[in-house]
């Protein structure tokens, strides 16, 4: 065992990983276009989640696609969101509020409509589930 500050074999940086084989970046790229047209929607769609499903499209893109991966890192939107995530699951307490507010009206929406009661009850439950969770997440730092 050397003496010296040198880095050795079992020290130095990870090898990057292995590319995947054609079909599996096909298969990963197609799930980041769905995911990330399905988050789109998402912003018009009342209740259909628009930040789950562009992390989505980001992890599969970083899989299978670094030209989508950079562009959604550079996205003026979604970029910030998808930084802070890969960063250590952070989410900004701006998306966190929005988020509570969003489940909050679809939560109002669901009383107001009149659904059956255990509709209501379980779509609630798991609203207010998530809601414990992403409160739960850190915040990015020096925000």
């Amino acid at each position: 065992m050397p003496l010296t500050d040198e880095p050795t074999a079992a020290t130095s940086a990870p090898r990057p990983p292995r590319p995947l084989p054609a079909p599996c970046r096909w298969a990963l790229l197609a799930l980041a276009c769905v995911s990330l047209a399905t988050g789109i929607v998402g912003i018009f769609v009342p209740g259909l989640p628009t930040t789950v499903f562009v992390l989505i499209a980001a992890w599969a893109a970083a899989r299978s696609s670094p030209r989508l991966h950079r562009w959604l890192l550079r996205h003026r939107v979604f970029g910030r969101l998808i930084a802070d995530w890969q960063a250590g699951g952070c989410v900004s307490r701006r998306a966190k509020w929005n988020a509570s507010v969003a489940m909050a009206v679809c939560a109002g929406v669901l009383l107001w409509a009149g659904s059956r009661w255990w509709v209501t009850a379980l779509a609630c439950g798991c609203m207010a589930a998530v809601l414990a969770w992403l409160w739960r997440r850190p915040e990015p730092a020096g925000r």
